[in-house]
């Protein structure tokens, strides 16, 4: 089954510094159909205005992975790392038993595009942990790249959940296929441009989730990117992550 999310029923907040779409319940949106999927909790598409971020605030036992898709995001943290997270670039945050953080856009005059994403750990209280990658265009182009597992295999970054996430370009003819356990279940949010998910057209913010699909096939893009999970079948732990996801 394959069930379409849209763009245009997400939720959206404009605080002025920050424009942000909500594929799944966060902060002032509320949506109990859209609570999250397996274990993937918060899908944010965040555009961050110049000179402005996020101050230093709080997480705990959660994988929180920044994506920028345009600009750059200045990360730091309270386990002493500081960075300049890129495009093209998977940063994970694995905030355990608690880290302090900010995220911010120091350019003075061009707009941070990025996604945040959560994601459910396997343990909670874990000692916290931050890792970043680069991944090419090349790598990516007509395939679906392994940015991030369990056991980061293929030099994917590690995760401490039951979860893989795959990022993959396409134009024209490039198309690809990746294969599903029908006991687990997928996700795919198209970051920009446009492709045909398994046959069903989605555009830049929409996202397809299946379940019991044995198989994958992006096809049919126009200057796509899109982001795909493996995910365990979780159920969201409430009232940890409504405390987190409320701030």
């Amino acid at each position: 089954m394959i069930t379409l999310r849209k763009s245009a029923d997400r939720g959206h907040a404009d605080h002025g510094w920050l424009e942000s779409f909500h594929s799944f319940s966060f902060a002032d949106y509320r949506d109990e159909q859209h609570m999250g999927w397996g274990n993937l909790r918060v899908i944010n598409e965040d555009r961050i205005a110049p000179g402005t971020g996020f101050g230093t605030h709080g997480h705990r036992d959660m994988e929180i992975i920044s994506y920028v898709l345009e600009g750059a995001l200045g990360h730091k943290d309270s386990i002493g790392d500081g960075a300049s997270i890129l495009p093209g670039e998977v940063q994970r945050m694995s905030a355990g038993r608690g880290i302090q953080h900010s995220e911010f856009n120091h350019a003075a005059d061009e707009t941070t595009h990025f996604l945040q994403i959560w994601l459910l750990p396997e343990a909670r209280g874990i000692e916290p942990g931050y890792e970043q990658k680069p991944f090419s265009a090349e790598q990516k182009r007509g395939a679906l790249k392994l940015v991030a597992s369990p056991d980061a295999r293929d030099g994917a970054v590690k995760l401490n959940a039951d979860a893989a996430m795959y990022v993959g370009l396409f134009d024209g003819a490039e198309q690809a296929e990746l294969a599903f356990d029908t006991r687990r279940l997928a996700y795919v949010h198209v970051a920009r441009g446009a492709v045909e998910v398994n046959g069903k057209a989605l555009v830049a913010g929409d996202a397809a989730k299946l379940d019991g699909e044995p198989r994958l096939t992006l096809s049919n893009g126009v200057d796509a990117e899109v982001i795909v999970f493996d995910l365990a079948r979780a159920a969201v732990r409430s009232a940890a992550v409504a405390a987190q996801v409320a701030k």
